[in-house]
């Protein structure tokens, strides 16, 4: 039951940022052009596991993105909303498609499953 309703937040967000993306009318090829940009943090798994779920898990927490969005708010600075939006939107999508955070241990398992 709490794996479904990790499912169903990451839909929520995904399809909230969505919506407040079209909001702002940013470039909808932006958009699908950066929306895997957050997985290049896998690259750090080639140091190894333990610095490889750190970095990946930095770039795949909504605190990140979500701090990038308010302050690109508070600046009023519309490309630092919009990579705000897209990693967010990233971080939904994961969500809904059951990639968790990762745990040191390896790159399958995570918060959500063993993948």
């Amino acid at each position: 039951m709490v794996k479904k309703f990790l499912h169903i937040e990451g839909l929520m967000v995904l399809l909230a940022v969505i919506y407040i993306y079209s909001l702002y009318e940013f470039s909808w090829w932006i958009f699908l052009l950066l929306i895997l940009s957050p997985d290049v943090s896998m690259l750090a798994y080639l140091i190894n596991d333990r610095i490889g779920a750190k970095v990946y898990n930095l770039f795949h927490t909504y605190a990140l993105s979500i701090f990038m969005i308010l302050l690109a708010i508070f600046l009023k600075f519309d490309a630092l909303l919009m990579i705000g939006l897209i990693w967010t939107a990233h971080i939904g999508m994961d969500r809904l498609f059951g990639y968790g955070l990762k745990y040191t241990s390896s790159f399958k398992a995570t918060h959500i499953q063993r993948l």
